[in-house]
């Protein structure tokens, strides 16, 4: 298949380019700027230029491939809304791209989306379209490309990590940095999911493969860690103390982040191993937390 894969020079995208190249897959990867074309040329790719600012600007790349595989994201969370609401007009100008044809769309939404009560398990065959996370309006506008017959599945992210990067637990080391302590909120009951990006990867490529229309995947290799759990690694990496935290204290300590910092949002992932034959094999998010390099 001849792949447009958006967000290719991204922590997740630039994990998904050797993981398509390597099974026979030609890849087109988006990318605004020099630099991240001879990364991509480097990796085997084709570059293509275009911006999310511009939805148009992405339409030829979808037009020429065989399906698209939609990773990208602006990850200024100053401006979340705004962003996701950016998101949902990107996924349908890439959806008009491919309408009249089985070619197929896959897009990046939030585990959340599959929780019907906080706390309850995520699942695949849930979606929430009354969930609050703004991300929602990545898999509305997807849902609005399924009526009119594109050929939309969704990809449903926990935090992704190795010992680089580790989803929204990335902004909690610096929150922790500049305050001089790691925290997390009352008992630090409430859990994360989390996936290793190499997995995460090889699910991408999987579901591409599959090009089931209507189908959502959970990338979780684990289920669920405790928010109490990942603070004490931080604590150990950065060498620091770890404390609890009142709600009132919640936004003088996390600042933009406290939204999500006491959310319970496990996730399964059961039906996407059946489905595709998926089996994380990577390390867990604590054992890259523990192995990072915090200098």
């Amino acid at each position: 298949m001849r792949i447009f894969l958006t967000g290719a020079t991204g922590f997740i995208g630039s994990a998904i380019v050797p993981e398509l190249i390597s099974v026979g897959h030609d890849v087109v990867g988006l990318t605004r700027s020099d630099d991240g074309a001879r990364a991509l040329e480097a990796a085997g790719a084709t570059a293509y230029f275009g911006t999310l600012e511009e939805p148009d600007s992405l339409r030829r790349g979808a037009l020429e491939s065989d399906g698209v595989i939609h990773t990208a994201f602006d990850h200024d969370f100053s401006r979340f809304v705004a962003n996701c609401e950016k998101d949902g007009r990107v996924i349908a100008a890439l959806g008009d791209a491919l309408e009249g044809s089985d070619r197929p769309l896959l897009i990046t939404s939030g585990t959340g989306m599959g929780n019907a009560e906080f706390g309850e398990l995520a699942s695949e065959d849930v979606f929430n379209t009354s969930h609050p996370n703004p991300r929602i309006a990545s898999e509305l506008a997807g849902q609005k490309l399924l009526e009119k017959g594109v050929n939309v599945s969704v990809v449903r992210l926990p935090q992704v990590h190795d010992t680089r990067k580790q989803g929204l637990i990335t902004p909690l080391i610096e929150i922790a940095r500049d305050k001089g302590f790691a925290a997390y909120l009352g008992d630090g009951r409430n859990r994360w999911p989390a996936g290793h990006v190499s997995d995460v990867a090889r699910l991408y490529r999987l579901a591409a493969e599959r090009g089931e229309r209507g189908a959502r995947y959970n990338a979780v290799a684990e289920e669920g860690i405790d928010a109490r759990t990942i603070a004490e690694a931080l604590g150990r990496g950065l060498g620091m103390p770890v404390k609890s935290l009142t709600a009132e204290e919640a936004a003088g300590y996390f600042g933009w982040m406290a939204m999500f910092a006491g959310m319970d949002f496990p996730a399964s992932s059961a039906r996407t191993r059946e489905k595709l034959d998926w089996h994380p094999s990577g390390p867990g998010l604590i054992a890259d937390l523990d192995a990072m390099n915090y200098n």
